[in-house]
């Protein structure tokens, strides 16, 4: 019985053309399979603008696969690791950047297209309390976090 040896395996990043990380991360993929490359992951983080992040064996096994792809310019020189990644890994509150007093727009659901203040954020819901300007009498409704766009990241005193 033979001993099968797995590799260790490290990110390497990638160059892109702007615009194109999501195509260059799937035609790395029909590269990769189609070569049977050791590429274990390839992640396109929308908030890395220009960078394809792959987890690979070795760079050969990178530099092999983006040969042929257009849109993917070089591989970026050194490794990096998981851990540092990780921030990438971990979804975001759809809450995040909203604060109390802020004033949003709500982009869906029935009071699509009202404006209102903020009163309450909710983290652990990934909700927001808001009442609405054109309200006769002002009423708090929850809505989930990322149906709403802010408009003004205001002070609860400012009106």
């Amino acid at each position: 019985m033979g001993v099968i040896m797995v590799a260790e395996s490290a990110i390497f990043v990638v160059k892109t053309t702007a615009n194109q990380e999501r195509s260059v991360a799937n035609m790395i993929t029909q590269s990769a399979r189609k070569e049977h490359l050791d590429i274990r992951a390839i992640l396109a983080p929308d908030e890395l603008k220009g960078y394809v992040l792959i987890e690979a064996a070795s760079p050969g096994e990178v530099e092999q696969a983006i040969q042929t792809v257009p849109h993917a310019r070089a591989l970026v020189k050194g490794k990096s690791s998981i851990g540092e990644i990780s921030h990438f890994l971990t979804p975001k509150p759809t809450v995040t950047g909203i604060s109390e007093g802020a004033i949003i727009e709500i982009t869906s659901g029935p009071f699509k297209g009202e404006k209102a203040r903020v009163k309450r954020v909710d983290e652990g819901h990934e909700e927001i309390t808001v009442e609405l300007f054109d309200a006769v009498v002002p009423i708090p409704i929850t809505i989930r976090g990322d149906t709403v766009r802010v408009l003004r990241k205001d002070e609860e005193g400012s009106s």
